[in-house]
């Protein structure tokens, strides 16, 4: 049978290549690392535009991987889109509509499959180091989700009963937060030298640059704008540490690196808040500073160096994506609103949808198709001291190709334009099919003991002695 082994090689050498270099890669084990920031804005960074804030480490990333210029978060807020990133599917989907809190009951429903819960049958090491935000009642924490390991902070690190979990448990109830990125650097280090021999996923969900921001002594001051871009740089110093350990292990090549933020910049913030770039608002609304976010994506193995992709793609677009490489089957009992970039990642194909529906919560506002972008007439919103004000508008037409700070209002010129669009947008809603009603996120206190004394005894009762 030695002739077995002379014939094959040679047969091969007539079939023809049409493999790409990342379907030639697939399923060999490789490694997972997906950078996810906080209320990142799309002119925060150098490959993006800023030229205030140094980024070398993230740069390198764009010129050595792919840059997406028009990848959307499924939310301009928070936890819908990190359960969007998990699982593959739009936040309706699960009811998941709003930001959970510390006194919320609720999560991210149990029923759903995380990344790591599909990477877990491949036989994967998972871990978690960061920001979590989808419920930190017992059965929504990571460890209960498809992770091996959990470290941070399970929520907002503005909110209340800001602590550091270890696992299911509480191991610091005062954390510096001056020192949380290089704390996250340290564990995700950590995580990759004890797995490195054998095929892992690492979500590095970064606190930063949400407020309220925090750098250690070492960055502060060494941007030009403000304590803001030294905590962006560092974060970049953190992307370069994750880098450089990907490469000393040896496994640089063979690992997908995913840069992201979960929406845009918390504009309300001033000073101690991002850039949008060109794009218009940011977070907590829909145009697109809200939902067009920074992202990259760097695989020596699979991508081309000096990528750009210039269409639309989405964070549902990630597990999908993962679960290909990986040689994962995707559960056939629900319905996905992501797509491979496989295809895309060579510099040749691209995403077979070109279709996306913008939700505020529940309210559906937007919807993009191709170039196009029609937007629902806005009543604005007065302002308040966690959202910045916007004024009202009618109902806008986009060309967001020749006009992505949607500035210049299509409607009128385009009215066959904004039928179409609306036709569609309304068929493209009806196949996501029925939504369950939205998760319970809290109630509010009860404060009457407060009005009656206030009544009783006037607004300086608490003067009193």
């Amino acid at each position: 049978m030695k002739w077995i082994k002379i014939i094959i090689p040679f047969v091969s050498l007539l079939l023809p290549v049409s493999c790409n270099q990342a379907t030639e890669k697939m399923q060999e084990g490789t490694n997972f690392v997906i950078i996810y920031c906080d209320d990142l804005g799309y002119g925060d960074l150098g490959c993006f535009g800023a030229t205030d804030i140094k980024t070398p480490n993230i740069d390198r990333m764009a010129k050595e991987g792919m840059k997406f210029t028009e990848f959307y978060s499924a939310s301009p807020v928070c936890s819908p889109s990190r359960a969007a990133l998990m699982t593959g599917r739009i936040p309706q989907r699960m009811g998941v509509h709003g930001v959970f809190f510390p006194e919320s009951y609720t999560g991210m429903p149990v029923e759903e499959n995380t990344i790591a819960d599909l990477l877990k049958t491949r036989g994967y090491a998972t871990g978690i180091v960061g920001k979590w935000h989808l419920g930190h009642m017992h059965r929504y924490l990571p460890l209960q989700r498809g992770f091996d390991e959990y470290f941070g902070i399970p929520y907002s690190n503005d909110m209340e009963s800001v602590v550091y979990l270890e696992g299911n448990e509480v191991v610091d109830f005062h954390p510096d937060q001056s020192l949380t990125t290089k704390t996250y650097t340290e564990k995700a280090l950590d995580f990759i030298d004890r797995h490195a021999g054998n095929p892992f996923f690492l979500y590095l969900a970064h606190s930063m640059p949400h407020v309220p921001i925090y750098a250690s002594e070492d960055f502060l001051g060494t941007s030009d704008r403000g304590l803001y871009g030294d905590v962006i740089q560092e974060l970049d110093w953190s992307v370069g540490q994750v880098l450089d350990k990907l490469e000393d292990e040896g496994i640089l090549e063979n690992t997908l690196v995913v840069f992201s933020s979960d929406n845009g910049p918390w504009l309300v913030m001033r000073d101690h808040g991002g850039s949008a770039g060109g794009l218009r608002e940011g977070k907590q609304y829909t145009f697109e500073g809200g939902q067009r976010v920074p992202t990259l994506a760097m695989w020596p193995d699979g991508i081309r160096p000096a990528t750009v992709y210039d269409d639309m793609g989405l964070m549902m677009d990630w597990l999908p994506t993962i679960c290909e490489i990986a040689g994962v089957a995707l559960p056939d009992d629900r319905d996905y609103d992501g797509e491979s970039l496989v295809e895309v990642f060579d510099g040749q194909g691209k995403r077979e949808q070109n279709e996306f529906l913008y939700y505020d919560g529940t309210k559906l506002e937007c919807y993009r198709k191709g170039d196009w972008k029609i937007k629902l007439a806005y009543d604005g919103f007065e302002g308040a001291t966690w959202k910045h004000a916007v004024p009202p508008h009618p109902l806008l037409l986009i060309n967001l190709k020749e006009d992505p700070g949607e500035l210049n209002n299509l409607a009128e010129e385009y009215p066959e334009k904004v039928k179409e669009m609306l036709e569609s947008m309304e068929q493209y809603k009806q196949s996501k099919g029925s939504f369950p009603p939205p998760l319970f996120i809290r109630s509010d206190a009860d404060r009457s003991h407060y009005d009656h004394v206030i009544e009783k005894y006037g607004e300086d009762y608490y003067l009193m002695k």
